[in-house]
């Protein structure tokens, strides 16, 4: 029987590599990639690391760095990273038998069998090749008998230029000595509260929590931690995963690009979000019996008088109709909604999910013929928007949306819009 293999693929630099894709004029430039509002930077080029632009720092404290290194910042363009990362995805399901999309930059790749007819690090390669030139963006790839060591794998790929972007741990001389030199903060699953825990346990490096006697870690940690000591042995603990799980919840939210102090303004925003998370509900097959409705201000700002709230209610049945979300979340929000605030952010969450057919309807309902119409307008509705976004809408979500987030240098939607695909001379 074939050893478990694993191939963690993960992009490099996904966001901003996708900004720099269709500007080859931007090969060399250090940029960033801002969060919702343009705030903070929340993706950097390999250039504005080196210049030492740091992860989650707000955009005013580096604009004196930007000016002087003519470093260029670019809003969040999430239909571009979305449709390039669906793209990415689509060639390593072509060139592995199994893949899991574990995140919008990164896939795990089941090559248990391959080493028999390819050389792992050589299959590696192909990838790493293929996805660059069937799309433009860089990969590195980690191969290794489990899938918390592939992601070490990855890590040393990424850092260790010489190894050409692939790295094969499924030596067990190469784990160990990769492991040595790694603190225990950068394993899969270990983050800063538990990393300090483990320290004051004597266990600085990912080979010495390789070492520890599970049964030990199990006793002291968790049955989570004890599998990631067998993990980093080479016993695979985690399956992959080809079919995502369905969500518990879907939550729709954004901070405004400008305080609401509009009660029609709020209504418009509300509605917006319900849209959006109904057709996510859809698109997960699923319908909703609970609805959550939510506001509040901004608790950083001195200027505002601090209020949050929300409410729920349920629904008599599931349901995954954009209308009938709409009119609870507007009853909700009359309850809600208070004068004078200066309102910063909001949203909705849908939760509480069925599969569609599953639940029991009362004995006097009729659900089956009104279930059947009210599905054939919804998927005409995302059928239509998939296609050209916001080709149709409710009214309550307003047109001109002034409240919505700030995005003042979004780039093109260079592969989701016809009238923006970019255009040779």
């Amino acid at each position: 029987m074939s050893q478990n293999i694993f191939a963690l693929v993960d992009c490099n630099n996904f966001y901003a590599s996708c900004e720099k894709l269709f500007r080859p004029d931007l090969a060399n430039t250090p940029i960033v990639v801002l969060s919702n509002n343009d705030g903070c930077v929340v993706a950097r080029s390999k250039e504005a690391k080196k210049l030492g632009v740091k992860m989650g720092v707000p955009l005013f404290q580096v604009r004196e760095l930007m000016q002087k290194h003519g470093i260029l910042a670019f809003s969040s363009n999430y239909a571009l990273y979305a449709d390039m990362s669906q793209r990415v995805m689509s060639i390593l399901e072509g060139l592995a038998p199994r893949v899991e999309v574990y995140s919008i930059d990164e896939a795990f790749l089941d090559l248990t069998g391959v080493s028999h007819c390819k050389g792992l690090t050589e299959f590696g390669l192909s990838v790493r090749q293929t996805i660059q030139k069937c799309t433009g963006i860089t990969v590195c790839v980690g191969i290794a008998p489990t899938k918390t060591l592939s992601k070490l794998a990855n890590h040393a790929a990424k850092t260790w230029h010489k190894t050409g972007g692939v790295v094969d741990l499924t030596s067990k001389d190469r784990q160990r000595k990769l492991l040595a030199l790694l603190p225990v903060n950068e394993v899969w699953g270990i983050g800063s509260k538990l990393t300090k825990r483990l320290q004051q346990f004597g266990i600085d490096t990912a080979l010495q929590l390789a070492d520890a006697d599970p049964k030990y870690i199990r006793q002291h940690f968790s049955v989570l931690v004890e599998r990631t000591v067998r993990e980093l042995n080479g016993e695979s603990c985690i399956a992959l995963e080809e079919m995502a799980p369905t969500k518990k919840q879907i939550i729709s939210s954004r901070a405004f690009g400008e305080r609401i102090t509009d009660k029609q303004q709020m209504r418009e925003a509300i509605s917006e979000y319900i849209s959006r998370a109904c057709k996510k509900l859809r698109g997960e097959q699923q319908q909703a019996k609970h609805l959550t409705v939510f506001l509040r201000t901004s608790p950083f700002s001195e200027k505002d008088a601090p209020y949050s709230a929300s409410k729920s209610v349920e629904l008599d049945r599931p349901s995954s109709d954009t209308r009938i979300f709409l009119a609870k979340a507007m009853q909700l929000l009359d309850s809600l909604w208070v004068t004078g605030y200066r309102y910063a952010k909001a949203g909705v969450m849908l939760a509480d999910f069925y599969d569609p057919g599953v639940y029991q309807p009362g004995l006097f309902d009729d659900p089956i013929v009104q279930r059947e119409s009210d599905q054939e307008l919804m998927q005409l509705m995302d059928k239509l928007n998939t296609k050209n976004a916001n080709t149709i809408w409710f009214a309550s979500q307003g047109a001109k949306q002034n409240w919505s987030m700030k995005r003042e240098l979004l780039s093109p939607a260079y592969t989701t819009n016809w009238s923006q695909l970019p255009k040779v001379k």
